[in-house]
């Protein structure tokens, strides 16, 4: 099953999101590796900094990729004000799979 993590930054974190992102980005990059991440990337402020994360990941149930969020060096350096999960069906536009 596809999820949808839904993070908010906490407001004035932008120093956070930029110390800890080459260990979330290593983080990406593994999920990747396992084909467990569909895509990511950051929500964007009017000034066009990072203030948020959308990421969908393949899990096998809520608590799974609640576990993965969790395990996101983000998430464990405290940068998420909120994060919602939800189940997601990618409709429109999916890549053929390989």
């Amino acid at each position: 099953m596809l999820f949808a993590l839904i993070c908010k930054d906490q407001p004035g974190s932008l120093q956070v999101r930029v110390d800890t992102r080459p260990a979330h980005v290593a983080f990406l990059e593994g999920l990747n590796a396992d084909r467990t991440l569909a895509f990511a990337g950051p929500f964007l402020d009017a000034d066009g900094k990072p203030n948020g994360t959308l990421a969908v990941v393949e899990a096998p149930d809520l608590a799974g990729a609640q576990a993965l969020s969790a395990a996101d060096p983000y998430a464990k350096a405290g940068l998420f004000e909120s994060v919602e999960i939800r189940q997601w069906n990618w409709t429109f536009n999916k890549p053929a799979a390989s």
